[in-house]
């Protein structure tokens, strides 16, 4: 089986060639593999214990984010190597001072994987959320290096629960602990014989709840408020602008747009009485009843100015963070696909958020929780939720 294996990994490769010719995104990811294994076997070089940390792409990171840092203060003489396989984890973090070195993670070739963990020989090593690479485990795992991986989410219809599944299944046994978010996941490795299981929860309460106590003070944004309540669109796609083309029945509202890539933009300089945030000064901000944030990386920070939020994704592939938002106690709004997160669906069982899929919908919720407060039952789920990260550290 691990014959085909590496047949599917070399198609995939030979897919992403031809993907690239189309995808600025998949170009990347080629030009960067372009010997990479030996870059960061050469800048490593002579270091000792070294942690690895994976993530696929922001997302996972910031899953792991707080995980890391709390690791790092528990061992300070530790290296942290961080990979990522997207460029969108990679391109946002790799000048951060969060690890010592950032890299793009190599392809998963059995060769790379040897040489790996022959030469750089980490102490251990921690996969965050999902990316379970085989030729990288099989060679970990041979090298007696401790395997971790952390808030794991497990779904039935993954193919480590299908028939066809028992190779895949049969090699998770080598993962030395494997940290769930919740009962029916763990359950559900139980049916395929591991053991090798801990719940601890989802490390993403723990991230916001650090993050949210946080000083934030933009007198560009408390211009454009004033006095009045205000909307968050966070995470936005192309799909989303039509919840507030028509927003005169939002005037009451300030209107705060993040696109989910800054390239999006453009999408929503149309907007009818907007206004970019690298445009907008405290003179001229006070006029607008949209502002667009065109800067990356305050979006979780901004959400401390919302009388409520919508966040994005959930007319595409998927919905986006919704715990950055929620965590400031106050209710989240989000698209029809949301069924593989079970945040959101702890947010609409709690009544502090519903979904929508029109704009009257999204105008109905809006007047729905204007009379009702959901602050305390908030912070109690919160409250509730908190804890993964210190369970993670007492065993890795």
């Amino acid at each position: 089986m691990r014959f085909l294996y590496n047949i599917f990994i070399f198609i995939y490769q030979i897919g992403l060639r031809f993907y690239a010719l189309f995808n600025d995104k998949a170009k990347q990811i080629i030009l960067e593999q372009k010997g990479l294994i030996y870059k960061i076997i050469n800048e490593t070089k002579g270091h000792s214990n070294i942690v690895w940390f994976h993530a696929s792409s922001l997302g996972e990171f910031e899953q792991g984010k707080n995980v890391i840092q709390n690791y790092k203060e528990k061992n300070p003489s530790h290296k942290i190597l961080l990979t990522f396989y997207s460029p969108s984890g990679y391109n946002n973090i790799k000048n951060n001072e969060i690890a010592d070195w950032i890299f793009y993670m190599p392809h998963d070739r059995p060769k790379n994987a040897k040489l790996f963990a022959e030469h750089i020989k980490p102490i251990k090593v921690i996969f965050i959320k999902y990316e379970f690479w085989f030729n990288f485990i099989q060679q970990l795992y041979i090298q007696k290096i401790p395997i971790y991986f952390i808030s794991c989410k497990f779904r039935k219809e993954q193919y480590f629960f299908k028939f066809y599944g028992k190779w895949f299944a049969k090699e998770l046994k080598k993962i030395t602990l494997i940290f769930v978010q919740d009962e029916e996941s763990n359950n559900l490795l139980k049916s395929i014989n591991l053991g090798n299981t801990i719940i601890c929860g989802d490390t993403r309460f723990d991230t916001v709840l650090k993050y949210s106590k946080e000083d934030f003070n933009n007198l560009i944004i408390k211009k454009f408020i004033k006095h009045n309540k205000v909307i968050v669109l966070g995470s936005v796609w192309k799909e989303d602008l039509k919840l507030i083309t028509e927003t005169e029945s939002l005037k009451n509202y300030k209107i705060i747009v993040v696109p989910h890539e800054m390239h999006q933009v453009n999408l929503y300089k149309g907007l009818k009485e907007s206004i970019l945030f690298s445009e907008a000064t405290i003179n001229n901000v006070s006029d607008s009843h949209i502002l667009i944030i065109d800067k990356f990386g305050i979006l979780s920070k901004i959400y401390r100015y919302a009388t409520i939020a919508y966040v994005g994704g959930g007319f595409g592939k998927g919905i986006h963070n919704t715990l950055e938002a929620a965590v400031y106690n106050i209710p989240v709004l989000f698209g029809p696909n949301y069924y593989k997160f079970s945040e959101a669906k702890d947010l609409i069982n709690k009544n502090l958020g519903q979904v929508i899929i029109n704009q009257n919908e999204f105008i109905r919720s809006i007047t729905y929780f204007e009379n009702i407060d959901i602050k305390e039952s908030s912070k109690k789920y919160f409250n509730s939720k908190k804890g993964a990260t210190k369970i993670i550290l007492n065993h890795i």
